[in-house]
């Protein structure tokens, strides 16, 4: 039987064929986030005890927030250091100013740096203000830079409605790496909200690549809400293709979806590698 990780075809069969996905379901999206941030603290302890750093790919958005909330929580209260820690974000808008209340290096300071103790020469976000020129050249420095980190070794995704992965709209291949984009209408529309109009929207971004994305040692995705219900199970279900970023997914060797039951509601039960949690 092929494996669910080498499967190019359509997967509807999974259920007959007793193939589990790396699927796991929660009654709400606060017990998965705090399951991701257990697993992320507990590698960052594993690590300085070692003594060594542990490089994170971090995701931005409403989705990885209580991710965030939790990780801070444990700094505060379980004394969880992120001295250790090094980060690389998956994307930027460009062009934007890092203070603007959209950018995403407005985000990650609001929602974690600026609550831990990481070394802020540690921190790595796209820029959203280098010159056009230039924007080459500093991508494949992004992508030397993980390498000489020594890669990332747990990241974290969200998943959008067009099914991209960071900024990798459809038409994304899997062997992209760190590159400028041109975002996907739908992207834009779902992002109106937070600049105020549709036209504030920027039509290019940052991101790392899929191919780069897929070079981590483990990825973690999170997904709450209806409304990503469809988007899931066409992540999971459908062929693998570059009209599906996200598809390439099931091809990771150490990648698992972690869903509420609204974002599940679209998937047979009998795909799940856990029962409900």
């Amino acid at each position: 039987m092929k494996s669910i990780l080498d499967q190019s075809g359509p997967v509807d069969d999974v259920a007959s064929a007793k193939v589990r996905l790396p699927v796991a379901r929660f009654r709400d999206a606060s017990e998965a986030s705090k399951r991701v941030a257990r697993e992320i603290a507990q590698l960052i302890r594993q690590r300085a005890s070692e003594n060594r750093r542990c490089v994170l790919g971090l995701a931005t958005g409403s989705t990885p927030v209580r991710v965030y909330r939790e990780l801070v929580r444990m700094h505060r209260e379980e004394n969880l250091s992120f001295f250790n820690v090094v980060t690389f974000n998956l994307d930027e808008y460009f062009p934007i100013k890092p203070e603007s209340p959209q950018s995403y290096h407005r985000f990650m300071n609001e929602n974690l740096f600026n609550h831990v103790d990481i070394i802020r020469s540690n921190v790595h976000i796209p820029s959203g203000t280098i010159p056009l020129e230039n924007v080459s050249g500093y991508c494949r420095d992004y992508e030397d830079l993980i390498l000489r980190s020594g890669g990332i070794d747990l990241q974290l995704l969200g998943i959008g409605r067009t099914g991209h992965i960071g900024f990798n709209e459809p038409g994304s291949t899997r062997d992209t790496l760190t590159r400028m984009v041109r975002l996907d209408s739908l992207t834009r529309k779902d992002a109106a909200k937070d600049f105020g109009d549709l036209d504030r929207v920027p039509l290019l971004a940052i991101t790392m690549g899929v191919d780069t994305i897929m070079q981590s040692k483990r990825i973690r995705l999170l997904a709450f809400g209806e409304h990503k219900a469809r988007i899931v199970q066409k992540a999971l279900q459908n062929r693998m293709s570059s009209t599906l970023p996200a598809s390439y997914l099931r091809q990771h060797p150490d990648m698992q979806y972690l869903v509420d039951g609204a974002a599940a509601s679209c998937l047979p039960p009998s795909i799940f590698g856990t029962p409900l949690q």
